[in-house]
């Protein structure tokens, strides 16, 4: 079978963050409970980012360093979120607007909670494997972006809010798939997927979630397990223990993946206490670097967990890494790449370490303001003027990169500008 893959990857994480411990001292949450998030800092959507413009600013860098024929390649360009601005125009005409791409490519948004990114990736893969047009090239772009209202007086709605708002993050991964998989090759043919109607998290409204976290939780467990096992079916010699030199898991905060990851150890390699705490530092810990610090990304969140597995995992030999991708609802997988200290060396070219230290802090009074302004660009916002000079300090780290920001929504329609 051909080589098939990621060619090239980045993420975008944002302008500006929060230091999540101040914000779980400042909401008066319990102090046990939120140790066990693992989560440092949270990515904050400003009023002039969205889905469009962290799904851009993802991409760009990837478009940039194509030659104008290899960007003449991309035949599909598919969008993953589940915070889409419009009920049928797909964000991925935008996206493919503002980077510039060729006419000649299909175009559509995939929706199934975090598994979107894995939907899109899994069928960017099918497409290249299918050889209908060879040397063809598919981007991917999951981008998602939680946004929390509060209005004057309603600052009972934070209980409701409860560890949802310090792990909900924003942010994009942008993967650049073709038959050169520089990057991760993919293990083509093993996967395990599983998955099953339940009412665990929803968006029943555009702008809000719903659902019952401890069902979330046995949900996450249950397709885990069972991912896997179907994998194993499909695949020789599996031992989950021993196959992957690291894993990649869908990461809505860190203490669920610990506990999936004991979960697993116990079953699947009847590992002791000791042996899963070091197997989880070696293994799992180098993916949820990155995720610790922006958040929940919904449809990307795996693809963050896979980039910061490459950045912060030593890779003097191939390696495999296991991937697990999991949405509400639900839908699972469970794949498998190796990546090379070559596909290593390309990835850190697009310095996404750099990006993430060079974010904005916000205060906790400047969260609190960006928080009473979010009703103004809610779902279905007919018209909607962005103010720049709202947070000159956040404007002001983007100096010197080029960044594409919300100007303004005229009668539905979203127009966007550069800022360099």
């Amino acid at each position: 079978m051909m080589p098939v893959g990621i060619e090239a990857m980045n993420v975008f994480s944002g302008t500006a963050y929060l230091d999540v411990k101040k914000l779980a001292i400042h909401r008066q949450l319990d102090t046990t409970r939120f140790e066990n998030l693992l989560m440092k800092e949270k990515t904050v959507a400003l009023p002039y980012e969205d889905p469009v413009t962290y799904g851009v600013n993802a991409a760009k860098p990837l478009i940039d360093s194509l030659s104008e024929a290899e960007k003449d390649r991309i035949e599909l360009l598919i969008t993953c979120t589940e915070s889409s601005i419009d009920f049928g125009k797909s964000l991925s005409t935008y996206i493919h607007q503002y980077l510039g791409l060729n006419r000649n490519c299909r175009l559509f948004e995939i929706k199934q909670a975090c598994y979107s990114g894995t939907a899109g990736f899994q069928m960017a893969v099918n497409f290249i494997l299918s050889q209908v047009s060879p040397g063809a090239k598919a981007l991917v772009v999951a981008t998602d972006i939680s946004r929390f209202i509060i209005v004057e007086g309603g600052d009972a709605l934070t209980a409701d809010w409860s560890f949802a708002e310090p792990s909900g993050g924003a942010g994009a991964v942008a993967i650049l798939v073709s038959e050169n998989p520089y990057v991760f090759q993919v293990d083509a043919g093993a996967n395990g997927y599983y998955g099953y109607e339940v009412m665990d998290t929803c968006r029943p409204v555009p702008d809000s979630e719903a659902g019952d976290a401890d069902l979330s939780l046995l949900s996450y467990l249950d397709c885990c397990e069972q991912a896997f096992l179907e994998y194993e079916k499909r695949v020789k010699d599996v031992d989950y223990a021993n196959t992957f030199q690291y894993l990649a898991f869908h990461i809505p905060f860190g203490g669920m993946v610990k506990g999936a990851h004991r979960t697993m150890m116990r079953k699947m390699a009847k590992a002791k206490t000791t042996e899963i705490e070091k197997d989880f530092q070696e293994r799992v810990t180098p993916g949820m670097t990155y995720c610790q610090r922006v958040g929940n990304i919904m449809g990307g969140t795996v693809f963050l967990s896979l980039t910061s597995t490459i950045d912060q995992g030593v890779f003097d030999i191939p390696k495999r890494i296991g991937c697990f991708s999991y949405g509400s609802g639900c839908c699972s997988e469970f794949y498998s790449g190796v990546v090379t200290a070559q596909g290593r060396s390309r990835q850190h070219s697009f310095g996404i370490e750099k990006q993430l230290n060079e974010r904005y802090q916000l205060s906790l009074n400047e969260y609190e303001d960006l928080l009473r302004g979010n009703g103004a660009i809610k779902f279905g916002t007919r018209n909607f003027k962005s103010n720049f000079d709202l947070l000159p300090g956040a404007l002001a780290s983007c100096q010197g990169k080029e960044r594409l920001f919300l100007e303004e929504i005229r009668d539905f329609h979203r127009e966007y500008r550069w800022i360099r």
